[in-house]
């Protein structure tokens, strides 16, 4: 069997600041799309306050919600209850991991590529995430300047080595 491409997608500011109440701190419409580019298709992973931050269930991706709550459920979400229950549900190649910060770090010790959009100021959010360590190669980069309303961003492609000893 083929070990699925884990992607971490993830919009993060310079001092690690990925959310502020229960929400992003910004509003880039191009982030948005591609984000929609880069799930389509794929089951998503993510955790319940994620899952409840969506403006409704998004069309052409599974939502798969890692929740600890043995009774929490809500309409198009498929519960899991941890990180191998949630990728068995995903039995996909290509599955993507959506958030919160805590499901980041679940996830990281499998994750094979972070789809990561560095937004380029500090930012007040309740909400971090480190770096990604230096095992992480960047592959691809596509830079956009400041807008009226957004501020500067980049989207980063990341990868790292499969070595014998992920998991």
């Amino acid at each position: 069997m083929i070990a699925p491409q884990i992607t971490l997608v993830v919009a993060r500011a310079t001092n690690g600041v990925i959310g502020r109440n229960g929400d992003l701190p910004w509003k880039i419409r191009a982030d948005l799309q591609h984000f929609k580019r880069i799930t389509s298709g794929t089951p998503m992973i993510m955790g319940r306050k994620t899952f409840e931050s969506l403006p409704g269930l998004l069309p052409g991706r599974r939502h798969i919600v890692l929740t600890r709550d043995r009774q929490w459920q809500a309409e198009g979400a498929e519960i899991a209850h941890s990180v191998e229950d949630a990728m068995a549900m995903a039995a996909s190649v290509k599955i993507s991991v959506i958030g919160g910060a805590e499901i980041y770090a679940l996830f990281l010790p499998y994750a094979t590529h972070i789809e990561l959009t560095e937004i380029h100021e500090d930012t007040q959010g309740d909400t971090v995430m480190a770096a990604p360590g230096s095992e992480w190669h960047e592959t691809a980069r596509e830079n956009h300047p400041a807008g009226e309303n957004h501020p500067a961003f980049s989207f980063v492609t990341l990868q790292r080595p499969i070595t014998e000893n992920t998991p």
